[in-house]
């Protein structure tokens, strides 16, 4: 058994919990579309809908988000890993050559995504090294089926159905 003393522990054990890759986008105050990478995303409510991400507060990425009116969370599909490593980056024109439209909210919509959901902060709390942002949901719509961009181990991978419905 491991106790939870040491993070490298923490973060390798956990790490076995595979995890779907998200970019959060938004539009900057400056006017110039700004972007971080999560793999900690998830529904939260259904009334009032909401969703949550959890960015750490040592991100160079979240303050530009945050300044942001609202953030869309753009669904990465699996042919999509060079894309994110792309927007992972600290790159200050990470969007450069990056194809995108606009939400409903005006924040991007990366092409290829498979989904995108289109927010406003609804609240942001303190989670130890993290914080918990919470988006209320104001549209959202499949892109382009197809399937998930995954992190496993350190690693990306895809999903590999057991079999098919």
């Amino acid at each position: 058994m491991t106790f939870v003393t040491d993070a490298a522990a923490f973060r390798r054990i956990m790490g076995h919990y595979p995890t779907g890759v998200c970019a959060i986008t938004g539009m900057h105050p400056e006017g110039k579309p700004v972007a971080m990478i999560v793999g900690s995303f998830t529904s939260v409510s259904l009334d009032p809908p909401l969703v949550a991400f959890f960015p750490d507060k040592a991100s160079s990425s979240w303050p530009k988000i945050r300044a942001c009116d609202g953030f869309c969370v753009n669904v990465l599909a699996d042919d999509q890993e060079e894309l994110c490593r792309v927007l992972a980056s600290k790159d200050s024109d990470k969007f450069d050559g990056v194809p995108h439209g606009l939400s409903p909210r005006g924040a991007p919509v990366i092409e290829g995504a498979l989904a995108w959901i289109d927010c406003s902060f609804h609240a942001v709390h303190e989670a130890g090294d993290h914080y918990i942002a919470l988006g209320e949901v104001h549209g959202l719509d499949i892109h382009h089926p197809g399937t998930p961009l995954l992190f496993h181990k350190g690693a990306y991978g895809t999903v590999t159905p057991l079999s098919r419905p």
